[in-house]
């Protein structure tokens, strides 16, 4: 059975922490910036978990079940 791919949508998206959750960067960020404020801009920075529910589905597009 061949080796099964990464999807590498995903991996330039998402990676695993230590404990296997699934961190991401916030969305908004990358156009439209001067109507923000700086204290939303530099929150935006700060990357977080996904979603329980989506990071089932991550963690098989990432080929780490």
């Amino acid at each position: 059975m061949p080796k099964m791919k990464t999807n590498r949508g995903a991996a330039k998206r998402f990676r695993l922490t230590a404990k296997g959750k699934v961190r991401r960067n916030s969305a908004h960020k990358s156009h439209l910036l001067t109507h923000k404020t700086r204290k939303r801009k530099r929150s935006l920075r700060k990357s977080s978990l996904a979603a329980p529910g989506d990071a089932q589905r991550i963690r098989i597009l990432l080929g780490k079940k």
